[in-house]
């Protein structure tokens, strides 16, 4: 389970092979022992859950880097490796 990011304590994977479960492209964040699964086409929590402002900040790293995301999914569902991405700032 590659490490995409991480910033302000919260740390986003992508699993490879992971397109059974959820179905849709998603990237899984952890912060302090919480989990959420983010879908990455619209930034909603398909599981899971984390403090109300870690999610708004997960919301719009997925925002800002929704393309590089989408290609990083491509490369995980297929077992590739991916591409780290720049931490929100």
């Amino acid at each position: 389970m590659p490490i995409l990011s991480m910033f302000y304590g919260i740390i986003i994977r992508m699993y490879f092979y992971d397109n059974k479960e959820h179905h849709a492209p998603h990237l899984h964040a952890e912060y302090s022992g919480k989990l959420a699964v983010f879908n990455i086409e619209d930034g909603s929590i398909i599981a899971g859950t984390l403090p109300p402002g870690k999610i708004k900040m997960v919301q719009a790293w997925i925002e800002i880097h929704r393309e590089e995301l989408m290609a990083d999914w491509q490369l995980a569902v297929n077992g590739e490796e991916v591409f780290k991405i720049e931490p929100l700032k």
